[in-house]
């Protein structure tokens, strides 16, 4: 952990070239990526996990922790181990098990801290409020008591030999004196990373870097950043604090979390490999079997449109845009992410908007051979059934083929073999 492991990838196999230059038209101007380096620090199994009406087997936390460290992510959170018995088990067997660094979360409070070191952890994550609403309703502490208790439970950690992290809950709420007081506090006590964390997701990218920018003033410490997604912010402003200088994102799977969740592995992951050309050492060609492993388990559907793992994320239905993407996928795709990067599928959806390229590719795939005449018709068809809000499935086109009389090709080599 720590500078150690700062540049550390375990993926033999580096990214493959870009398919398109991303930088032209507009962003030509643009020839140097703004970001050198991108830790995950992965919070599925424990900011994730405290989604409402969510909670995590033992055997789904252990094959989520695999799924992840076979990956390659840098970090991963496991759990609140002075939580339960059963959150203590997982965590500790989490960190037996995995060659990925495991983290352990921890209140600045004895019970909690020791919890944490218990569980074997590499490394241990100590917060305390430091915004005032959260100090005087939430904590009911003093800013005096807030700093000691930080400095103590960042020295008992250190102590025992093992790396912490500090989290300054609610940094973006925080006052900036008080904010650097308290940071500077636990860098002079050896804190090892420090997470700034906009808790109730407050923050816009701009004011985020400059944040960090800021945070940079007060400390030696490695910076790691937590964004929240309440106005649908905290992948952007996770990407402004790595541009700040931040060194690591904590993200969770889907952007599980909290209210409206955490800035999503997937898209802050595949941001940094495709628009920064950064390469993470995460095997990305996984993130759609990690995703779609993380919905069974959490019971939280991902919503088509969701970016990189949705099922919209790579389906076509407009005319013109598939009528392009069958001609060249980089017209209407990002080109620098493609569906195989990520472990998915490009899919051509027939519907109300379909246009002929696509039925006859379709048509063509399920072994049929239409004339022009055809494939036009079967289109009418088509987006008939569509408007209707009817699904058009490969049954419903096979129908509409016969209604219209076209050929296929087991016909054809039925008449041969005649």
């Amino acid at each position: 952990m720590g500078i150690r492991c700062l540049n550390d990838t375990r993926r033999t196999l580096r990214r493959a070239p870009r398919r398109v230059e991303f930088f032209q038209g507009t962003l030509a101007h643009i020839t140097e990526s703004e970001i050198d380096g991108v830790r995950i620090f992965d919070t599925t199994l424990r900011d994730g996990e405290q989604s409402p009406r969510t909670s995590f087997s033992y055997e789904e936390k252990r094959d989520i922790a695999a799924t992840l460290d076979e990956m390659g992510t840098h970090v991963i959170e496991a759990g609140f181990p002075v939580n339960s018995d059963a959150e203590f088990e997982a965590v500790s067997d989490i960190a037996a098990a995995t060659d990925t660094d495991v983290c352990g979360l921890a209140r600045v409070v004895d019970k909690d801290v020791e919890a944490a070191l218990d569980a074997g952890v590499e490394l241990v994550h100590v917060f305390v409020s430091t915004s005032d609403v959260q100090l005087a309703d939430s904590m009911h502490a003093s800013k005096e008591e807030a700093v000691e208790r930080a400095v103590a439970s960042v020295e008992r950690v250190k102590e025992a030999g093992v790396d912490v992290m500090f989290s300054p809950m609610d940094a973006t709420r925080t006052d900036v004196e008080f904010l650097g007081e308290i940071l500077s506090a636990v860098d002079d006590a050896g804190v090892d990373w420090v997470n700034i964390p906009d808790t109730c997701g407050v923050a816009t990218p701009t004011r985020f870097a400059s944040l960090i920018r800021e945070v940079r003033e007060h400390t030696d410490a490695h910076i790691d950043v937590h964004a929240h997604d309440d106005f649908g912010l905290a992948t952007a402003n996770a990407m402004a604090g790595f541009e700040a200088g931040a060194a690591q994102a904590q993200v969770s799977v889907n952007g599980i979390g909290e209210r409206a969740g955490n800035a999503a592995y997937e898209e802050v992951v595949m941001s940094a490999e495709s628009l920064y050309d950064v390469d993470t050492g995460i095997d990305t060609q996984r993130i759609t079997e990690l995703s779609r492993l993380v919905e069974e388990a959490s019971d939280i559907p991902t919503p088509a449109n969701k970016p990189v793992v949705g099922r919209n994320a790579f389906s076509h239905e407009s005319g013109i845009h598939a009528a392009g993407v069958i001609e060249n996928s980089d017209t209407f795709e990002p080109g620098v992410m493609t569906p195989e990067m990520v472990g998915a599928q490009r899919e051509f959806v027939l519907g109300k908007h379909t246009g002929a390229h696509s039925v006859r590719k379709r048509l063509e795939e399920a072994g049929f051979t239409p004339d022009d005449d055809e494939v036009r018709a079967v289109t009418r068809k088509v987006k008939d059934f569509g408007a209707e809000k009817e699904r058009v499935t490969d049954d419903v086109l096979t129908r509409f083929a016969g209604e219209i009389g076209v050929d296929h090709e087991d016909d054809e080599n039925e008449e041969v073999r005649a």
